[in-house]
């Protein structure tokens, strides 16, 4: 089993950050990656931001220069910092993370800007 927990979720407004933290725990072996997901009102989940276990990063353009993913291998725990939020980044959001024995999913952890 893995568990995914999110935290770091809030209110806030247009313009202001939030840093997003996603401790992962259980049968952890080689991941593979890391990523953000979002899923805002009656909208589909999208990828947002993805980092690999070489380091390599990738983000949806909608938050290109605005969020930054890193992880802390040491502590099993990926990030998602974000910066300039707006109100379109209103959105539940997921970690996930994927090794060679599938891939797992958190709870998801509110984000709400208001404008």
């Amino acid at each position: 089993q893995v568990q995914l927990v999110e935290s770091g979720g809030g209110l806030v407004q247009a313009g202001g950050s939030l840093r997003l933290s996603c401790v992962a725990s259980g049968s952890l072996f080689t991941i593979a990656s890391l990523n953000w997901y979002r899923q805002g009102p009656g909208q589909q989940r999208e990828s947002v931001a993805a980092i690999t276990s070489g380091g390599n990063t990738n983000y949806a353009d909608s938050v290109k220069g605005r969020f930054t993913i890193s992880r802390d291998n040491a502590k099993n725990t990926v990030y998602l910092q974000m910066n300039s939020l707006k109100p379109e980044d209103t959105a539940v959001y997921y970690c996930n993370v994927r090794m060679i024995t599938g891939s797992y999913w958190g709870q998801g952890t509110q984000v709400t800007v208001s404008s």
